[in-house]
């Protein structure tokens, strides 16, 4: 299911955002001198080709898809991500059917952290008129 819930959630993540951002997946971001991680999608300013020379250094919104990564992805990148003021946050909780979403970063954590159930919808924080039903992802998993 990882392969698929990422494409699914690219083509949506397009639709939600438009031609305002580059959707990339599975390519680096940079994050400081020493870290690079390269997260399932990441929603970034500007069009692909601005990161031509450079990779970038910030998004709107980072999503990592959990088959068998979610204690890493809960604690060592949730850190990660909200110390460079990343402020938004989704972990696709595939065992679990659940949509983990960290918004407000801090240099300590994410202040919020929602679970959303594969019956609710979630919005982007930064694509406020678009909304998507979990179902539309999790039914796959029946």
């Amino acid at each position: 299911p990882h392969a698929a819930f990422i494409d699914f959630l690219d083509t949506q993540l397009q639709q939600a955002f438009g031609d305002r951002v580059a959707v990339r997946t599975q390519l680096p971001l940079a994050l400081g001198e020493a870290s690079e991680p390269e997260p399932d999608l990441a929603v970034v300013p500007g069009a692909p080709l601005d990161y031509v020379h450079a990779h970038p250094t910030t998004a709107l919104l980072i999503v990592e898809v959990a088959e068998t990564s979610l204690s890493f992805d809960r604690t060592i990148k949730a850190m990660l991500y909200a110390e460079h003021r990343i402020p938004e946050y989704w972990i696709v909780n595939i065992s679990d059917h659940q949509l983990e979403v960290f918004q407000n970063p801090s240099s300590s954590g994410y202040e919020t952290h929602k679970i959303l159930r594969a019956d609710e919808c979630v919005t982007p924080l930064h694509a406020p008129s678009f909304s998507l039903p979990l179902a539309s992802l999790f039914s796959a998993l029946q």
